[in-house]
């Protein structure tokens, strides 16, 4: 199975505060419905709780936490970076995505393959989550495609999509 991790970073790495985005942009969240659509995803317990209407339809959630008592229905719950691939592997998916939050970004970033990153052109000082540096865990990347847009009506910030994949 192929492990991705799908992403949208600040110019400088930010992912969110307080558990939340900050920026909203309609185009990455459609890209990430449509990418990640039939797949089972991977988060941690945080970046579950985010989700206003619990898991997300059409697509395997696999949560990972340390708290052994932790349960929601509807969601596969693991305690292991293993235990998640494993269940993951067993819907018999032919890829599973690592969804976030930090943590989980860098305990899975070493198992994935490829990353569908989202751009943000735009600088979010007071952010408390990053993305790890990959560049930093030893990753040589290959470009697969980029498309860069400007900021309109609906999309506040000027962003970009970018699929990574490691060499």
């Amino acid at each position: 199975m192929k492990v991705s991790a799908i992403v949208a970073v600040d110019e400088h790495g930010a992912i969110g505060k307080d558990g939340q985005l900050m920026w909203h942009i309609p185009a990455d969240m459609k890209r990430f419905k449509s990418v990640t659509m039939g797949h089972p995803i991977i988060m941690g317990r945080k970046t579950f709780e985010s989700f206003p209407k619990g898991p997300l339809p059409g697509r395997l959630n696999i949560v990972l936490t340390r708290d052994d008592k932790y349960n929601v229905e509807g969601v596969e719950i693991c305690h292991t970076v293993e235990e998640a691939l494993s269940v993951a592997f067993d819907s018999g998916a032919s890829e599973c995505f690592v969804i976030g939050g930090e943590q989980v970004y860098k305990l899975m970033l070493d198992l994935v393959d490829t990353i569908y990153l989202t751009i943000v052109h735009a600088s979010f000082p007071d952010a408390d989550a990053f993305f790890p540096s990959i560049a930093s865990l030893g990753w040589k990347v290959n470009v697969i495609s980029r498309e860069d847009f400007e900021a309109d009506e609906r999309n506040k910030y000027p962003y970009s999509f970018m699929v990574l994949d490691r060499i």
